[in-house]
């Protein structure tokens, strides 16, 4: 078999896509480093992406404090309750509202459509939390404002349509009712786009940071107590500049060493749903 001759476009291709994948790398590596490196020296310059003095100060200085092990725990609570709460709602609701013999299933959809563009805003919203439905400082302040999110609904609700309503009505001369044809029949045809919301779910509940900060700081998450230990690390290098005491650690290295703490537990989650999340990304795309 002769082998194809490579022309100068082929070079150039793979020039371009060595030039993206560098562009793409470079932003993560660059905080890995930074990380890992010693503050005095990262002053010097930050552009690199191999620890030019390796340390383990930054990230010494992160878990130093004994208190941060109840926030963790705490944040993996609310991520794995927040996750299995929203994916059960948000496919119960997406499954009802495609189901054309519910007569309200198009201004019920209206409705929740016209929230992802026209909020309430963010006064109403403590209000209604902190006011009306007393929730301040409580775990369920965790869950149940992000309990439904409308775009997932969507995404379930276009997966739902594209089933073929054979599987439903034979469902039916079996016997069986409306929750017994979703947990049973749609919910397991549903697994790629299920994952693909679990995986949103579960972004959103790990970073999420401002419902600490407004509803429960009496209850702090990881993320929070992260930016604690960031805020701390700041009042510490000004009060040593005023002193000229010689800092081990500087915000810029802290700040990097966080971002890591915080992005690899999702790093580590999100090849076990990457096939998952692709087929659910693409739902809706083709229709028979």
């Amino acid at each position: 078999m002769v082998a194809k001759k490579r022309t100068w476009f082929d070079y150039v291709l793979v020039l371009f896509f060595v030039i993206i994948i560098v562009i793409t790398l470079y932003p993560f590596l660059n905080v890995l480093a930074i990380s890992l490196n010693d503050a005095t020296d990262t002053l010097r310059n930050i552009n690199f992406v191999i620890p030019r003095v390796f340390t383990w100060s930054n990230y010494k200085y992160v878990f130093q404090d004994a208190d941060i092990i109840n926030p963790f725990l705490l944040s993996v609570a609310k991520t794995l309750v927040g996750t299995l709460a929203g994916v059960i709602c948000t496919a119960m609701l997406a499954y009802t509202l495609s189901r054309r013999d519910f007569i309200f299933h198009k201004p019920f959809t209206i409705l929740f459509v016209v929230t992802m563009y026209v909020s309430g805003g963010l006064i109403p919203e403590y209000l209604l939390i902190m006011r009306t439905l007393h929730l301040g400082n409580k775990f369920v302040v965790y869950i149940l404002p992000g309990l439904i999110w409308v775009y997932n609904m969507i995404l379930v609700r276009s997966f739902i349509d594209g089933l073929p309503t054979a599987l439903e009505e034979a469902a039916k001369l079996d016997g069986a009712n409306d929750f017994q044809i979703w947990y049973k029949v749609v919910m397991p045809l549903c697994t790629p786009v299920i994952a693909t919301i679990a995986l949103y779910y579960a972004v959103g509940q790990w970073n999420s940071f401002m419902d600490t900060y407004l509803y429960a700081k009496k209850l702090p998450t990881l993320q929070y107590k992260l930016y604690e230990i960031m805020s701390q690390a700041q009042m510490q290098l000004d009060t040593h500049a005023t002193s000229n005491v010689t800092q081990a650690v500087t915000p810029m290295a802290i700040r990097m060493a966080v971002t890591v703490v915080a992005t690899v537990p999702i790093i580590v989650v999100y090849p076990f749903l990457q096939k998952y999340f692709v087929g659910g990304m693409t739902v809706g795309s083709v229709k028979d």
